[in-house]
């Protein structure tokens, strides 16, 4: 993993190109690949299940009042889609017990 704690695609890329022996060629590209099948679901409006991982589900906000912290003042929001993540319980259970 890098430095700042963060897995990047190049991390996804070289534990590839160690652990299964692709070339580093290929292991990026299928990293590029399996990134873009899932961002490509995603915005066609399905949401993305990984056994064993989790769920990417997209879920729409309707239009709401919010409030600015400092001056009070009333502003409304406007709709949007958003993008959660709700991991499997098998990750729940494995990242509890790696704390």
């Amino acid at each position: 993993m890098s430095e700042a704690g963060t897995l990047t695609r190049a991390d996804l890329s070289e534990a590839l190109h160690r652990q299964v022996g692709l070339s580093r060629a290929d292991s990026s590209r299928l990293v590029e690949q399996v990134l873009d099948l899932l961002c490509d679901a995603l915005a066609r409006g399905d949401n993305v299940k990984i056994s064993g991982f989790g769920t990417f589900v997209l879920r729409d906000k309707g239009q709401r009042v919010g409030r600015n912290p400092k001056t009070g003042v009333e502003v409304p929001i406007a709709p949007r889609r958003v993008l959660t993540f709700r991991a499997s319980q098998m990750m729940r259970e494995r990242i509890v017990s790696a704390g």
